[in-house]
């Protein structure tokens, strides 16, 4: 390549990588907390734009660079805990949408091609490596939207699908493709009516539930505090609850126990509490089982005092709660790694207690959709989220939590109530409204009557299986439109 061939082609390389990180850095101002939803559609977009008739090796680096865009500013809270686990991940998963852009067919089929393919990279990115991380995803993004409430119908994969479909419509009608705008368009407006039809269950009773918030400064970690200051904040916050209440909440792990829970003093005072408020009382628990092992779960107390019952978290955070391939990366790891790995629950997520059946989602878990899903499907009358917040820098995680939480409340149809140490707790109702949200460091107690509900909705009975499907389905017929598009006419139907 001759010296001016070649500055031009550095040139062009140069606007076109910094096109892709532009785009992705549009959704990633989209997500919480920045959580300007419109930029979302404007990325995607301009995605589309910057792969648009382009060849697969271009498509890919495109690919890779609007997710870089995307996932590096969304995620850069992780540099507080591990900058290599940071790096490793945005790495990872922009690989990911670099694949979605080699597998999106070029020419027109890439408006149908395009849903598809993000619903399939979500459920992968959502799933693995080590169970998934799904945080900066575009439902966190789009919750604020009037289609946000399509999650009832087949849960956060359906709302990426519908989220591209609406870039894919304005792209169409950008190049004045009207009729493909108005097919998108009405697949959209399909699934959006669909919406407003679907069961979203019912009330079953109402119940005054309170949440402790104990307040402290953020980056309150086990590590770096003396044990039983967080559990003393929140005994002394209980104290400013105003009875007759039903239930009251706990965030996750402010009890840390060293030995067993059930011989503890800590046992003794929350039963106290308990009985002092006359209320059912679930609390977070952390205590060591062994040298190598330990366990974090829910334990409810009755009001007179007597422990129900618990649930263990079944969805652990890698790296944070248990060390994937320990042996190996210990002798390499600096001392943040936890010595002890934590055990996995292997019950349903749903507690009975005095108030009603409590469905629970422990921190992590409510990222996920299928916990709240096993909590809802055991008879989970509400949704509990106990979580510990204060661990993380800044508030990238904290506020993509009350949007999860958002998402987890229109599809399971139930009230979500959110419970952290130093914020956010909230209330969430089954339309995804957010009340009495806490600010950070704070101390505080939040009180609200909220519903009791039963029922299902259709995303609760169906899981992902169904836009799994449809996915694999918009991607092939994308590739064969493709095909009988470039297949010339007299060789169509040869044998």
């Amino acid at each position: 390549m001759s010296s001016p061939r070649l500055a031009v082609w550095a040139r062009k390389s140069g606007w076109t990588a910094a096109g892709s990180l532009a785009a992705g850095g549009l959704v990633a101002l989209s997500m919480p907390p920045w959580g300007w939803w419109p930029l979302a559609l404007v990325g995607l977009v301009a995605f589309e734009r910057l792969i648009a008739d382009q060849p697969i090796g271009a498509r890919a680096w495109r690919g890779f660079g609007f997710g870089a865009g995307w996932l590096f500013p969304a995620t850069f809270w992780m540099v507080d805990f591990t900058l290599p686990g940071y790096l490793a991940v945005c790495v990872v998963f922009s690989v990911l949408y670099g694949l979605t852009g080699a597998a999106c067919p070029p020419g027109l089929s890439r408006w149908v091609a395009l849903p598809g393919l993000f619903m399939l990279a979500g459920a992968i990115r959502w799933r693995w490596p080590f169970g998934g991380v799904p945080l900066a995803t575009l439902p966190m993004s789009q919750v604020d939207t009037p289609w946000a409430t399509t999650v009832r119908v087949l849960g956060p994969l359906l709302l990426v699908g519908v989220t591209v479909a609406i870039a894919m419509a304005v792209a169409a009608a950008l190049e004045r493709r009207w009729q493909a705008a108005l097919v998108l368009a009405v697949v959209v407006l399909g699934f959006w009516g669909g919406a407003a039809l679907a069961p979203r269950g019912s009330a079953n009773g109402a119940i005054d539930v309170a949440v402790v918030q104990g307040g402290g400064p953020q980056r309150t970690r086990a590590a770096n505090t003396e044990p039983g200051v967080v559990f003393e904040r929140h005994l002394e916050t209980s104290q400013l609850v105003q009875k007759p209440v039903d239930l009251v909440v706990w965030p996750e792990d402010v009890v840390d126990v060293h030995g067993l829970f059930a011989n503890s003093e800590e046992r003794v005072r929350l039963a106290g509490l308990a009985q002092e408020l006359d209320a059912t009382l679930v609390a977070g628990v952390v205590e060591d089982v062994s040298a190598t092992e330990a366990a974090n779960f829910a334990a409810v107390f009755a009001a007179d005092g007597t422990m129900l019952g618990r649930y263990d978290k079944v969805r652990l955070v890698p790296f944070g709660e248990y060390v994937p391939l320990r042996s190996l990366i210990e002798p390499l790891a600096p001392d943040y790694l936890p010595a002890r790995d934590m055990r996995r629950g292997d019950t349903p997520a749903a507690l009975d207690t005095p108030v009603g059946r409590l469905g629970v989602s422990i921190s992590w878990e409510i990222f996920f959709e299928d916990r709240a899903r096993d909590a809802i499907g055991n008879g989970g009358e509400v949704l509990l989220n106990p979580t510990n917040g204060a661990s993380y820098w800044l508030t990238i995680v904290q506020t993509q939590q009350i949007a999860s939480s958002r998402l987890r409340a229109m599809e399971t149809g139930r009230w979500v109530v959110q419970a952290a140490p130093t914020g956010f707790s909230a209330f969430v109702d089954p339309d995804g409204n957010v009340y009495q949200r806490t600010a950070v460091s704070e101390r505080k107690v939040i009180q609200a009557e909220i519903e009791l509900r039963t029922g299902q909705t259709l995303a609760t009975r169906a899981g992902p299986w169904p836009m799994l499907a449809l996915a694999a389905a918009t991607l092939l017929a994308a590739w064969l439109a493709r095909q009988r598009t470039t297949t010339p006419p007299g060789r169509r139907g040869t044998r």
